[in-house]
């Protein structure tokens, strides 16, 4: 539909139809997108696909509860659940393998992909990531527990970069309006009552799951990060064995949005790099 950008392709997977984004050619991008209020593959990706496709084929789905993929009733929104459908998604598409960019907690369901299911991943990029317990932040309380309204969306900006002033002005109208449309609060809220805690929880890997993750990661981070610390990457590049990490400075959580082209430049370039050999 020209009008609505958001809404791309359709695929079955599972007993529902998810909608997806899917864009140039090479070895496929599975990105994951985060779970703030008014989210979709095209809100949190938009930005990335005029560069990234012309090198790679992303594959960008909403997953279940969010964005225009249908919302079954009575669905249990939880890690299984996302896992589930990412893999009928790449399997329904006959898609082997991908590389997986996985955006805060689009970056837990990427680890947990990895982990569960090592052979269809290659590399992993994890931007904000969820996927290790921390302490619940004041952001991150905030964005889960959103209620409708353009005021307080307005302060979600505030929150998710780091400065107001440097985001379009019609940033928040446009997710405003995406949290508003029919059923997406209803699933929404649903996926991470109070207490939130409860919800950090629910997304993180037991350590000893994350320390045997051998894919080649990427790990990125806004260092003035308010809704996943920076304290979270600092965790991972510490548990994972061939992992890197870079840090933003004056950066808050939406890297892709906040350092479009130097983070599009950074994935790129860790994508196509040759898988090293390591001798011991």
């Amino acid at each position: 539909m020209k009008d609505r950008p958001e809404i791309a392709k359709s695929v079955q997977t599972g007993t529902f139809m998810t909608n997806y984004h899917d864009v140039g050619e090479g070895f496929p991008i599975l990105m994951l997108h985060g779970s703030g209020p008014g989210v979709s593959a095209w809100a949190n990706w938009q930005k990335l696909f005029p560069i990234l496709s012309s090198a790679h084929r992303i594959l960008a789905p909403d997953l279940v509860g969010f964005g225009y993929t249908d919302r079954p009733e009575g669905m249990v929104f939880n890690l299984d659940a996302w896992i589930k459908q990412s893999v009928d998604f790449l399997d329904t598409l006959d898609v082997a393998q991908v590389d997986i960019v996985g955006n805060s907690f689009g970056g837990a369901i990427a680890l947990a992909l990895a982990i569960k299911y090592p052979n269809r991943v290659r590399k992993l990029v994890l931007m904000g990531s969820m996927g290790v317990t921390f302490p619940l932040s004041y952001g991150l309380d905030r964005v889960w527990g959103y209620t409708p309204s353009i005021e307080n969306m307005q302060e979600l900006i505030g929150i998710f970069a780091y400065s107001r002033d440097l985001m379009p002005v019609e940033l928040a109208q446009g997710r405003y309006e995406g949290s508003i449309q029919p059923g997406f609060q209803e699933s929404f809220s649903s996926m991470f009552p109070a207490p939130r805690q409860a919800g950090v929880e629910a997304m993180a890997q037991y350590e000893i799951y994350l320390r045997e993750v051998r894919h080649q990661t990427l790990i990125v981070h806004g260092r003035e990060d308010r809704v996943i610390p920076l304290e979270t990457s600092m965790k991972l590049i510490e548990m994972i064995e061939n992992a890197q990490l870079h840090v933003f400075g004056k950066c808050g959580h939406w890297t892709q949005i906040e350092r479009t082209e130097e983070f599009a430049a950074l994935v790129h370039n860790f994508l196509m790099m040759e898988q090293p050999v390591f001798k011991r």
